[in-house]
C-alpha cells in the first residue's frame, strides 16, 4: 500500500487556513525581529535570515568568522528576542565532556546516612546552546555534542534526560588561526544544517558600528516569539508544500556534487573529492520552507533551493588537492553548480 512507502505528511496536502494564519505571524515576527536586532547588530541580513532560518528548521548551525564580529553578540540578541534560555560554553582544550553535558555527584542523606547519585544538569540543558570556538576543544569533547544535536537528549550512565524543546546548537568557528585546533570530524559537521560564513562590514556599517559601541548608546531589546510559538512554527513549516519539482532540483543539485556520479559535471569529478550526502537534500527543502515562510508565501519554490545552497552545501563538499591548489573553493564549486544546473521546469524533470 502506498501508506507504507511515505508518510502522510509528505502527501503535499494544502496548509490550513490556520497555518496561514501563522505564517503571515511570523512574517510579521520576522520583520519585527530584524529590528530588534538591528538595535545591537549592524548589517549582516543575510547573516540574520539564515540563523532564523535554521532555528525554524529545528536545525543547528555553524558560525564560521574572525574575531570581532559580534558572533557571540547575535547569538545571545536572537535569544533574548525569542524569549529562550541560552546558555554559553567557551570551548577550550581541556573542556571536558562532563562540563558540557553534567555529571552525578554522591550525596550523603544526613538523616539517614545513605549515599546517593544526584545529576548535575549542565550548561547544554537550555533552549539556545553557543559553542564558541567549537574546534579548540579535542573529538571526545566535540562529540559530547552529538547525541543531544541528533536525539535532544542526553544520556549518563543508564539515565536519559531530555532537553528543553525547542533545543539548538549554534557553535563558532575561527578560519584564520588554526594552531592548537581540532578541526570536526565531517560526521559532526553533517549535523550541523548551515554553515554561515559572517564577514566584514561595509565601509557605512562599520562607521556605524564604531560610533555606536565608542558611545553611550544603549539598546532595548523586547521579546518577540516565546519557546511555544517557535515550537508551533517549526510544525507549520514541515507542513509547507514543496512540489516535486523543486524536490527533484534539490536532489539534482545534491546529486551533482558527488564526482562519482555518472551525470556530475566535468569539473566536480576534477575538483571534487567527496560530495554531499542525502542530509544534504533534505535540508535544501526544509530550508527552502522556512525561506519561504519567513517571506509570507505558502509553497517553497526552485528559488528558494537556491538562496539556502551555499550555506547547506559549502561544508559538505570536500575540495581536491587539484582545486586547492587552483584556489577553488567549496563556495566556488556549488556557485558553478548553481549556474551549470538549469531549473526542472526547463528540464522536464
Amino acid at each position: 500500500m502506498s501508506t507504507t512507502t511515505a508518510p502522510p505528511a509528505e502527501a503535499e496536502a494544502e496548509i490550513t487556513g490556520s497555518d496561514k494564519e501563522t505564517i503571515e505571524e511570523l512574517k510579521a515576527a520576522y520583520a519585527e525581529m530584524r529590528e530588534e536586532l538591528g538595535q545591537v547588530i549592524v548589517g549582516q541580513h543575510e547573516v540574520i535570515e539564515q540563523l532564523l532560518i535554521s532555528i525554524f528548521c529545528r536545525s543547528h548551525a555553524l558560525l564560521v568568522g574572525v574575531p570581532g564580529l559580534a558572533k557571540t553578540l547575535l547569538v545571545s540578541t536572537v535569544a533574548e528576542v525569542l524569549d529562550l534560555s541560552f546558555k554559553r560554553v567557551q570551548f577550550t582544550p581541556d573542556l571536558m565532556p562532563a562540563d558540557i553535558t553534567g555529571t552525578e555527584v554522591l550525596e550523603e542523606d544526613h538523616t539517614t546516612g545513605k549515599r546517593i547519585f544526584r545529576f548535575v544538569h549542565g550548561p547544554i540543558f537550555a533552549n539556545m546552546i553557543l559553542a564558541d570556538e567549537i574546534n579548540r576543544t579535542p573529538p571526545k569533547t566535540q562529540a559530547s555534542l552529538l547525541e543531544a544535536m541528533q536525539e535532544h537528549h542526553v544520556t549518563i550512565g543508564d539515565e536519559t534526560y531530555p532537553l528543553p524543546e525547542p533545543f539548538f546548537v549554534l557553535a563558532t568557528q575561527n578560519p584564520i588561526e588554526q594552531e592548537g585546533t581540532f578541526p570536526l570530524p565531517e560526521a559532526q559537521l553533517d549535523r550541523f544544517m548551515f554553515n554561515i560564513r559572517v564577514g566584514y562590514p561595509s565601509k557605512q556599517e562599520e562607521q556605524d558600528i564604531i560610533k555606536r559601541v565608542s558611545g553611550t548608546y544603549k539598546a532595548n531589546i523586547q521579546k518577540k516569539l516565546d519557546g511555544a510559538k517557535v515550537l508551533r512554527l517549526q510544525d507549520v513549516v514541515r507542513r509547507v508544500p514543496a512540489a516535486d519539482h523543486v524536490v527533484a532540483y534539490a536532489a539534482q543539485l545534491v546529486r551533482s556534487t558527488r564526482p562519482k556520479e555518472a551525470d556530475a559535471p566535468d569539473f566536480v569529478k576534477e575538483m571534487v573529492g567527496w560530495g554531499a550526502g542525502p542530509r544534504a537534500g533534505i535540508y535544501l527543502i526544509v530550508g527552502a520552507k522556512a525561506r519561504a515562510v519567513l517571506e509570507g508565501r505558502y509553497h517553497a519554490t526552485t528559488e528558494d533551493v537556491r538562496a539556502v545552497a551555499l550555506p547547506v552545501l559549502r561544508h559538505r563538499v570536500l575540495t581536491t588537492f587539484n582545486a586547492e591548489a587552483a584556489g577553488v573553493t567549496s563556495d566556488d564549486i556549488v556557485k558553478m553548480l548553481i549556474d551549470h544546473i538549469q531549473s526542472p521546469d526547463d528540464l522536464n524533470i
